[in-house]
């Protein structure tokens, strides 16, 4: 009991002061102790911190022109060969829009703020904790692996100027105005590849199903390749063969790619994607309107789901359910009779009159009226 006593003794100071830290920098976040803590009664000496899961759960975008033009790094003042780095902003905020937008850069973003690097990385390089790069390391790390990707150069001249050539004047306000500096990337609504396989040669890719219906991320496809993408420095070898899995590693994220090929190959244009012709349940009118994750609720995992009615609206009853919405209100006849007299095997599309009528078919005959939705 003694024990128990001295661990609550302990703890709660810690409790105290953790929980009004976290309730001014996480209040707008559905956490619990939980969220952040693997133990139940976390101390000082084992707080049981779990990684902070930042990038699944805090999200902000900004469109880049409510961003700043250029950003003058100046932080690290360890060099008397170099002046600051005059940081073209929006040009890179332009070019990250097709990779992920802030994120691609600002990975800790909580609602209403984008914070910058120095609030989260030390100056100093003497740092307790060496797991998280300090400023200078952020800066080099992010910056280096992006500019490699398509020029291939990460030489200090390539960002840095040295003193005695520098432009040492300050920003201006009309530097600060947002002019594209980037040309707009426009998303195409459909894009037809013509491959080399001999079977199924033409692969049709409407890109604004995958976005809008689908919802999947521009960084879920195009993570990392902005720059690299349009302006590669690098040249590959002609005799560079890329493998099968390189090929279809972005589609290979959603679909079956190694049997399935049919899925995307064809020998002429495949039509845009029909919900009933691809998974036999007809939207109709009463699911057309819904967004997918209301029924697909795994981001990017779309099949699996049971068919059934009951799997999403539970068991129906003249308690819970009320036939109008439909539009058709029944009759007197009809009224008390449960769901299955008509509805087979709690199958909705077809209503079946056989059960207690030999000479009537629906729709030919209706059990009601039929009205406007």
């Amino acid at each position: 009991m003694k024990k128990l006593f001295l661990i609550l003794l302990i703890s709660f100071p810690f409790v105290i002061n953790g929980q009004s830290k976290f309730s001014t920098t996480h209040s707008n976040q559905n956490l619990t102790c939980s969220s952040c803590h693997s133990c139940t009664i976390p101390t000082k000496e084992n707080p049981c911190i779990k990684p902070c899961p930042r990038e699944s759960m805090i999200r902000v975008d900004q469109k880049p022109e409510e961003g700043p033009r250029i950003i003058v790094i100046d932080k690290l003042r360890d060099t008397d060969i170099y002046a600051p780095v005059k940081f073209s902003h929006l040009a890179h905020a332009e070019m990250s829009d097709m990779t992920g937008g802030c994120r691609t850069c600002h990975h800790y973003n909580p609602p209403g703020n984008v914070i910058g690097c120095s609030d989260c990385h030390e100056v100093s390089r003497n740092r307790t904790d060496i797991s998280k790069p300090d400023l200078k390391g952020a800066y080099h790390q992010q910056c280096m692996t992006c500019h490699r990707s398509w020029s291939g150069k990460t030489d200090c001249i390539e960002c840095h100027a040295a003193k005695e050539k520098a432009d040492l004047k300050p920003v201006k306000a009309k530097d600060e105005k947002a002019k594209r500096i980037h040309p707009e990337i426009k998303t195409p609504d459909k894009i037809t590849y013509n491959t080399k396989t001999d079977r199924g040669k033409l692969v049709t890719f409407y890109h604004n199903d995958h976005t809008d219906l689908f919802r999947l991320e521009c960084s879920q496809c195009h993570s990392n390749e902005s720059c690299a993408k349009c302006h590669s420095q690098i040249k590959k070898p002609a005799d560079l063969k890329i493998t099968f899995a390189e090929q279809h590693k972005k589609c290979s994220n959603c679909h079956e790619t190694k049997n399935n090929c049919n899925t995307c190959h064809s020998n002429k244009e495949t039509e845009r994607f029909n919900h009933k012709v691809s998974t036999g349940f007809d939207l109709s009118k009463f699911h057309s309107k819904l967004s997918c994750i209301r029924c697909h609720t795994t981001p990017a995992k779309f099949t699996g789901l049971n068919k059934d009615c009951v799997t999403c609206h539970g068991s129906w009853s003249w308690d819970n359910f009320n036939h109008k919405i439909t539009g058709l209100v029944l009759d007197e006849l009809h009224g008390e009779l449960d769901c299955e007299s008509c509805h087979k095997e709690k199958s909705y599309a077809s209503p079946s009159c056989g059960d207690c009528h030999d000479d009537k078919t629906y729709p030919k005959e209706k059990p009601g009226k039929l009205i406007k939705r």
